[in-house]
């Protein structure tokens, strides 16, 4: 006899309630691309077509709609169970995966996810940094870091540590032989250091004052993928580079490292945790979760 996951049978109760794939989607943290295909699944295990689908409508077969009359009550058992056990869990535990950009990751590592695991031994965190921007639920982590206008809206956000801004920087040494750029487009003529973008684009630099806002497609003897690299250019004299101001305060503060153009860098969407609701968080979920908030208010 096949056995069904019970993300399956969460599927078609969900499309079921919602009328359609993608509310369901959205209500169990999940891709439409998911919905579908575990509907397909459980579908041909049990040789019945469960929905009526057209391109406006979804509605119940009368063998679907058998089949969630009789397969909701023992759901709603199941569950009362799951969540019966897991409010005995008293320590955290397991495993907690998290995806962030880099610079999102460097800022919630001392102030968060360290503070975490001092307080918290027995789990275990697995941060992986990309640049580009994923579908956390599919790729199997419980939760990300970005800035939050880049966040789904159908995830809950939860923000934390300081603004961000981008920071044009070069070294006293660079600027000895060097004009100082006092408007974006002065940019245009110096040594810049050029990033590549994950989707192998060039990095067009962003500049707003005043409600104005331009992008400056810079020059230069460097072309770097991976943003964090451009520091070390920097400090080393190559040329003038856009980085995160949290990636060069410490440079900038001891003088290694020149901001110009501050005033063409305003602040930024600030970082966001970011994770689906959930029906049965870990205690290691809802305790770094906590711990995120805590931090927010402090």
């Amino acid at each position: 006899m096949p056995r069904h996951s019970l993300t399956d049978i969460d599927a078609v109760l969900a499309i079921a309630r919602k009328g359609s794939f993608r509310a369901a989607a959205l209500e169990l943290g999940l891709s439409t691309t998911a919905i579908s295909n575990a509907i397909g699944k459980i579908e041909r295990r049990l040789g019945i077509r469960l929905f009526n689908r057209t391109t406006r409508s979804v509605s119940l077969t009368d063998a679907g709609r058998n089949f969630v009359d009789q397969v909701a009550p023992a759901m709603d058992d199941i569950y009362r169970a799951i969540d019966s056990a897991m409010s005995q869990q008293k320590t955290p535990s397991g495993t907690l995966r998290i995806n962030a950009f880099a610079m999102a990751a460097r800022e919630a590592l001392s102030p968060l996810v360290l503070r975490f695991l001092r307080q918290y031994p027995q789990v275990h965190v697995d941060v992986v940094t990309e640049g580009r921007i994923i579908d956390i639920v599919a790729a199997g982590f419980d939760m990300g870091i970005r800035s939050a206008d880049l966040i789904p809206s159908d995830m809950i956000a939860v923000p934390f540590g300081h603004a961000q801004s981008y920071a044009v920087v070069a070294s006293p040494m660079y600027l000895k032989q060097s004009e100082k750029p006092n408007i974006p487009p002065d940019l245009l003529s110096l040594s810049c250091i050029r990033v590549r973008l994950p989707n192998g684009a060039l990095f067009r630099w962003p500049f707003e004052k005043d409600g104005h806002s331009v992008q400056i497609d810079v020059k230069g003897p460097i072309t770097l993928d991976e943003a964090s690299l451009t520091r070390i250019a920097a400090l080393d004299g190559v040329g003038i580079g856009l980085v995160w101001e949290a990636d060069v305060r410490e440079d900038i503060a001891s003088g290694s490292l020149v901001r110009l153009l501050q005033d063409w860098t305003p602040a930024l969407s600030p970082l966001c945790l970011y994770y689906p609701g959930r029906r049965n968080p870990s205690a290691a979920f809802k305790a770094f979760i906590e711990m995120a908030r805590a931090s927010a208010r402090e």
